[in-house]
């Protein structure tokens, strides 16, 4: 036998309709209050940007460096100069970087007049490429078409005589420019003020952020004090979380950058581009911006190299570097070293991006990302701010059960199946029906008993349901086909990685097996799932709809080739139903094993305990596929013979009455 491994986690159903915990945002988004409140927070970033922008800079660059000042610190170095030494080294690194890319965009604007020559060369060679009537002259000549129609269409008459065929001409207005002389302060105002801003602003973010460094314990005291203190372990987790996502981003993307940009840089040097250097430290900076940066940084350099060179050749390698290193960059270094860590989605990544820029311009920009992981972590963290972690978190916001059903329900399950097929992945499919397909199905019975639901809705989410098995048959043959093969099945397989050896079911070669609905379609759509199960095991298993055990239509029930009949009811309700089910099957075959397949049989000690076999007169009652699985392909013998002497202490009893009766 195939030593199969299954997970040794036992799928619990909930009877209850509710989902989530009482922390969970309510249907309809966020109350007025938040609203108004975030409009509010809004609006003071908005207008307080002079002074939060460098407290906003100085908190992330403190998250950065705290893990650097915290080395330090394990090495015996005094705080105060570990601190002072790890800003020192940060900000010259900063200055030294803007200092040479000041420098080389000084060259870039002396250098611009002598490659005039170059573009117009090019501009030339493209408009000959349209010469005698080409599309370049075509396209030309339209636009200016299009430019003169729109020009006399907006254009408003002049004035003139009444009745007059020509207008009388108007004078031209002469233009008048106002100069007003400015004194010593208004210029001050003017031109000394903007020149000595960003190093004000540079100054005040050093000693902010050194002082942040020092007093790193004590601000976080202060913030558990204010923000926390009643739940000191959420709180903590709040802070660690938010400290090692930004810090490691950070630091990730500086290194991925660096290594996108010394490649880039050496490959410009080589192709003869000017300021090679200049458009490597770009390329740095700008890809810290999320997507459109990378975008600019290559626009760029292709734009200079196609005013420098006088071929085209040039051109496309340089096109070709940045393609063949972004390619690397993305799928090789950013995975590696840190992939999704920050934990946001890719819409979420733009959506943040443009918030900021238009708050804080473009250091906004270039924040974008920083700013928006700590939102997310205050979300995952803070009830009150669930929605953060729900808008731009990257996790699934639904379970896979109400995914499907979500799916399911919409008429979509193909998209259904694509879910399944990431989850099989890592698990088989008895795993995914347990963990995913049931419970999706008993959210649908939930509705149905609640009203919900009309017949319509039914019946198309049964037939998606149905659609929805049909589609993982292909799963379902592999499966066999890997059961038939144990000395293929590698040890470090998604079994050994995911299962438990306790948990693994039999084989059914031999076994023949029926699986019937019980009251209704979705009863129909779960009995199709086990009977995939019980196929993938190697038995032989029928399937037949809720109508066929009915009194008109039982007869037509072949029962022949079967050794055993499961019935399937998602309502643990159907007490009644399963008694006269089990009944009616055994009154046409003897020897016929029936069993019950109750999902929620052990959700409550109140149905498991009317849900029983005694009760019920059936063979076993099974609260997972899996225990439906094992006590179908149970070895029968014993049971038929307790059945054998039931059914004959039985009659003996019956033929003792009669015979009391007629003396």
């Amino acid at each position: 036998m195939n030593a199969r491994g299954r997970a040794d986690t036992t799928p619990h159903y909930a009877v209850a309709t509710g989902r989530g915990s009482d922390n969970e945002v309510p249907l309809g988004g966020v109350s007025l209050p938040p609203l108004l409140t975030l409009a509010g927070t809004t609006a003071i970033l908005y207008l307080a940007k002079d002074i939060l922008l460098p407290i906003a800079v100085a908190l992330l660059l403190t998250f950065a460096l705290a893990p650097i000042v915290s080395a330090l610190r394990r090495r015996s170095v005094p705080r105060i100069f570990a601190v002072i030494l790890t800003v020192s080294i940060t900000f010259l690194g900063i200055a030294l970087f803007s200092f040479v890319v000041g420098t080389q965009l000084t060259n870039v604007a002396r250098e611009i007049p002598s490659y005039q020559y170059n573009i117009i060369e090019k501009i030339r060679s493209l408009r000959d490429v349209g010469a005698d009537g080409g599309l370049i002259d075509r396209l030309t000549g339209a636009v200016e078409r299009v430019g003169r129609e729109i020009s006399q269409g907006t254009t408003a008459p002049k004035p003139g005589v009444a009745g007059s065929a020509t207008p009388t001409a108007q004078p031209k207005p002469l233009p008048v420019e106002i100069i007003e002389r400015s004194g010593p302060i208004e210029m001050v105002r003017n031109v000394v003020l903007p020149l000595i801003s960003p190093f004000a602003t540079a100054g005040l973010v050093v000693v902010v952020v050194i002082f942040m460094l020092l007093e790193r314990e004590a601000l976080r005291d202060r913030f558990i004090r204010l923000a926390g203190y009643s739940d000191l372990h959420r709180t903590t987790e709040a802070l660690q979380d938010a400290g090692s996502r930004v810090g490691r981003y950070l630091l990730m993307q500086l290194v991925v950058n660096t290594a996108y940009a010394v490649p880039i840089s050496l490959g410009l040097w080589l192709l003869g581009t000017p300021n090679a250097i200049l458009w490597g430290m770009l390329t740095l900076v700008l890809r810290f911006v999320p997507y459109i940066g990378p975008a600019i940084g290559m626009v760029l350099p292709l734009v200079v190299t196609f005013a420098v060179t006088p071929g085209w050749a040039p051109l496309l390698w340089t096109a070709a570097l940045f393609l063949a290193v972004e390619l690397i960059s993305n799928n090789v270094l950013e995975p590696w070293l840190y992939g999704s860590r920050t934990g946001l989605s890719p819409l979420a990544i733009i959506v943040s991006a443009i918030f900021w820029a238009w708050l804080w311009g473009p250091l906004g920009l270039v924040l974008s990302t920083p700013l928006t992981v700590c939102l997310v972590v205050l979300g995952r963290h803070v009830p009150q701010f669930e929605f953060f972690n729900v808008l731009f978190g990257n996790e699934p916001v639904l379970e896979p059960d109400a995914r499907l059903y979500q799916r399911l329900l919409a008429g979509d399950p193909d998209e259904g199946a694509d879910h399944a097929e990431e989850f099989l992945e890592q698990g088989y499919l008895v795993d995914f029906y347990e963990q995913v397909g049931i419970p999706a199905l008993l959210l649908g019975e939930q509705d149905r008993q609640r009203g919900v639901m009309t017949s319509e809705r039914l019946r198309g989410f049964a037939a998606a349901a149905r659609d929805l098995v049909a589609d993982l048959q292909e799963v379902a043959d592999e499966e066999e086909e890997e059961e038939d093969m144990p000395a293929s099945r590698d040890p470090k397989d998604k079994s050994a990685a995911s299962h438990h050896p306790g948990t693994e079911l039999p084989e059914g070669d031999g076994k023949r097996l029926l699986c019937v609905g019980g009251r209704g379609e979705l009863d129909d759509a779960a009995s199709a799932m086990l009977a995939q199960v019980l196929e993938v095991q190697g038995a032989t298993a029928a399937q037949a709809t809720h109508a066929m055990i009915e009194l008109g239509k039982l007869a037509d029930l072949s029962l022949a080739d079967v050794d055993t009949v499961i019935v399937t009811y998602l309502n643990p309700a159907s007490v009644a139903q399963a008694r006269h089910a089990v009944r009616r099957l055994k009154r046409r075959k003897a020897d016929l094993r029936v069993g019950l397949l109750v999902p929620n049989v052990h959700g409550s000690s109140i149905i498991e305990s009317a849900m029983t076999a005694e009760k019920l007169n059936a063979d076993f009652v099974a609260g997972t596929l899996s225990e439906a699985v094992r006590a179908g392909f149970a070895d029968d013998k014993a049971v038929r013979l307790k059945m054998a002497r039931k059914r004959l202490s039985s009659v003996r009893s019956t033929k003792a009455k009669a015979t009391k009766v007629a003396a």
